[in-house]
């Protein structure tokens, strides 16, 4: 049987911490910031972790 191949959009998406969580980037970030406040447009520039209920999903797409 062949390797198992991990899905390479998810790849470059999701980077691994040194604890084993999967960092992320946060959606809603590329136009119309003029009708999101301060507050929202500084907290999506900050990177985000991914919710441990999505983690066996994405675990099984992410084989390295």
């Amino acid at each position: 049987m062949p390797k198992m191949k991990s899905h390479r959009g998810l790849n470059k998406r999701v980077k691994k911490t040194g604890s084993g969580k999967l960092k992320r980037h946060h959606a809603y970030t590329s136009h119309r910031f003029h009708g999101k406040t301060k507050k929202q447009r500084r907290h999506l520039a900050k990177s985000g972790l991914v919710n441990p209920t999505d983690y066996k999903r994405i675990k099984s797409l992410l084989v390295k």
